[in-house]
């Protein structure tokens, strides 16, 4: 445990203006506080705040910090108030002690939805003060180092769970990196104990055969160096076993095949030597193809700014060398510790570095709820990095796999919704396109254009994920609240009743809803049906009964048949001009097309079935008419060209009746989506084969003309 005056000498070396009478308060006052207190491995609890303190003056934090990491648990864990500590230690202290508190107050627990919510929390205190996740950081390396003395396994391994999920990423992203190590490392230790164990004795094996390996090439990276008067600090290290199990399990290589599992730093004087540097390491030694990075011209998102390479360096070893100048390697080291200077005031929270916490903050605002920004932060945390560039020159920095969508919404979130298409390096490229390193993607927007759903499916980046999703939301809630009104109108005439709001409001609390909107969108979803909203309105009453199928298709055939209302809306709903995010499904059991009388059952979840009013699948929905829509086709407007037709087909097992089969099917403009082989035998194949055709009467000519085609035995429409 550290004493009192070691740390005020650890504080004095690098800020000798330091306020020693309030670092040695503060120590007193949380060694009074926790007084008997002690820890699972019966130490004084009191060792604990002073060793987080201790780990907080490594990256030379104002004393602020270091008297709030000292304090941290005073109120959580004894009788200490915010009130006792403003008085004794200002006000700054006692925000970043509360600040420190919330956070330790909702520590993620098990439950998934729990830790989403808390995670939601965390993200939000820390975007007060940075601080505050410095000293939540270095408390949870602490815990770390000593959580092998807790005695539950399940504990310990929800807790390296967390540190793994959540708190090793955000040291990355703060850009503190040996931090980030050795969390991910003794996160590892618990959570696949063997693994490492293996690791560790295979590097015990090479160290054993090379002696001083890491000297020797140290040594002769100097000599090499010195000849081109380059003068360079070069220390090697051995990569984390962590690291090494990751690399072995994304390239699905086994240990012997990695060959670059050890790290060197070359630091030197200025930018201009670091390019010398790498210039005079790939003269030397041979270059490891796709290893180069250059992170000093395009930075990461946390400030870290280095030149990596791998060579085949000394005595033929494959090895990483990181280029770098002295600041950057306290930027690598100190990460967003080396950039706040506390005695000039609070820094700029704009600059690039801090973009990902504003980012996070409008993922957190455009979140449906705590799982899903849960989700997308995650995203955004565990990304590896794409640099591309607007056609003005300004850096956006991206996940791998990202496309124009997540680099639109980089830019804003209003050049994300009307995204219409995207230029890539000049040319117009799909919205799918995955950029690389270096593309210059300019965004094409239009004010007509609004988030389609299938942008989901290519968004990578939390932030345009979160917005699509959001967008979607609101638009299927407004289609489902019309829906849902239909249905309820429909159902009330049919019992030749009066539907309105009255009546709804008095049955709103049987439903649990909170208005007569939230009503109808419930019945529009699927999830309530317009016969349970009349039978609790009129609970006594027994008339109303549930039509059979046949009763349901008569009363469909002769809704068809009523004339046009006086302004001129039938009864029918339209499929047409629906609302991004409406779900409509055409059935796969019957697949309708233009020309065939169809029907929509509505389906929890899932939105709008289509199907062909003969279809077999209507009969499973008899006794629930509430979900039966009387739709329509309306040709032409809101409605792909090119429809799914399925037949099933018998051909002969010669040589040429496949190849015939299709030239039939393309001479009469139908294209093969796909074909099934169900069945084979000595003489036949049948087949199911889906064919894109324009609607019954182009299905309908496919079929006559592979009916009039030697080649072909049987062919017929699927009804199922």
């Amino acid at each position: 445990m550290i004493r009192q005056f070691e740390l005020v000498e650890r504080i004095k070396a690098y800020d000798p203006a330091a306020d020693e009478e309030l670092i040695n308060r503060a120590y007193v006052f949380a060694m009074k506080a926790h007084g008997a207190q002690v820890r699972a491995s019966g130490d004084p609890y009191f060792s604990h705040p002073l060793e987080v303190a201790g780990i907080l003056t490594d990256f030379k934090l104002d004393t602020d910090t270091i008297v709030t990491a000292l304090l941290h648990d005073t109120i959580e864990d004894t009788d200490t108030t915010l009130n006792d500590i403003e008085p004794l230690f200002g006000n700054s202290v006692a925000k970043l002690v509360d600040g420190v508190t919330k956070l330790t107050r909702i520590e993620f627990q098990s439950d998934h939805a729990k830790q989403a919510e808390n995670f939601r929390k965390f993200v939000l205190a820390m975007s007060e003060d940075i601080r505050v996740l410095l000293i939540k950081l270095s408390d949870r390396l602490h815990n770390m180092r000593t959580l092998h003395y807790i005695k539950n396994r399940g504990k310990r391994q929800r807790i390296a769970r967390e540190t793994m999920d959540i708190y090793a990423p955000l040291a990355e992203r703060i850009g503190i990196q040996e931090m980030k190590q050795e969390l991910e490392d003794l996160s590892f230790t618990e959570l696949n104990w063997d693994a490492r164990q293996s690791i560790l004795n295979r590097l015990k094996f090479l160290r054993s055969k090379g002696e001083d390996l890491i000297g020797r090439i140290i040594k002769e990276l100097e000599t090499v160096l010195k000849q081109q008067h380059i003068e360079a600090d070069i220390t090697g290290r051995e990569k984390t076993p962590y690291s090494i199990w990751r690399k072995m399990q994304k390239n699905e290589v086994g240990f012997e095949q990695l060959s670059d599992i050890m790290a060197f730093r070359v630091i030197v004087n200025s930018v201009e030597d670091c390019y010398k540097t790498l210039g005079v390491a790939h003269n030397a030694y041979p270059v490891v193809p796709g290893r180069f990075k250059d992170y000093i011209s395009t930075p990461k998102p946390n400030g870290y700014c280095s030149l990596h390479t791998g060579v085949f360096g000394p005595e033929r070893h494959r090895i990483e060398l990181q280029i770098r100048t002295q600041h950057m390697h306290q930027v690598a080291e100190y990460g967003v510790a080396a950039h706040w200077n506390y005695k000039e005031g609070q820094p700029d929270k704009d600059g690039p570095r801090y973009r990902w916490l504003r980012e996070l903050l409008e993922i957190l605002e455009h979140a449906a709820g705590p799982e899903e920004f849960l989700e997308h932060t995650k995203l955004e945390m565990f990304s590896d990095q794409v640099f591309s560039f607007t056609p003005r020159g300004d850096l956006i920095n991206l996940p791998q796999r990202a496309t124009p969508i997540d680099f639109a919404y980089a830019v804003h979130s209003e050049v994300g919704d009307r995204c219409a298409g995207a230029k890539i390096n000049g040319r117009v490229m799909p919205l799918h396109t995955q950029l690389v390193n270096g593309d210059q993607v300019e965004i094409i927007t239009s004010k007509d254009q609004t988030p389609s759903p299938t942008w989901e499916h290519y968004a990578i980046t939390g932030k345009a994920r979160a917005r699509i999703r959001r967008f979607i939301r609101l638009k299927e809630k407004e289609e489902y609240k019309k829906l849902g009104k239909s249905i309820l109108e429909r159902t009330f005439t049919d019992a030749n009743q009066v539907l309105n709001d009255k009546d709804l409001l008095d049955v709103l609390r049987t439903f649990q809803q909170n208005s007569v909107e939230d009503l109808y969108t419930q019945v529009g979803n699927g999830s309530l049906t317009g016969h349970e909203i009349l039978a609790a309105i009129y609970p006594t009453d027994k008339k109303f009964r549930r039509k059979t199928l046949v009763e349901n298709v008569i009363s469909f055939a002769q809704a068809r048949r009523r004339k046009p209302k006086k302004d001129g809306i039938t009864s029918a709903v339209s499929i047409k001009g629906l609302i991004p995010g409406m779900a409509l499904h055409m059935s796969g059991c019957c697949h309708p097309l233009p020309g065939d009388r169809i029907i929509g059952i509505v389906t929890i979840g899932r939105g709008i079935n289509v199907h062909t009013i003969d279809c077999d699948m209507l009969e499973s929905f008899s006794d629930m008419p509430e979900r039966w829509l009387d739709l329509s086709w309306e040709l032409g407007e809101g409605l792909p060209t090119l429809h799914v037709g399925r037949i099933t087909v018998s051909v002969p097992n010669v040589p040429g009746s496949l190849g015939d089969l299709s030239t039939v099917i393309a001479k009469n403009g139908g294209n093969i989506s796909n074909l099934k082989i169900v069945s084979r035998s000595e003489d036949f194949f049948d087949m199911i084969i889906d064919i894109e055709v324009k609607d019954v009467k182009h299905l309908t000519d496919v079929i006559a003309a592979l009916r009039a085609s030697p080649a072909i035995n049987t062919v017929e429409r699927a009804q199922g």
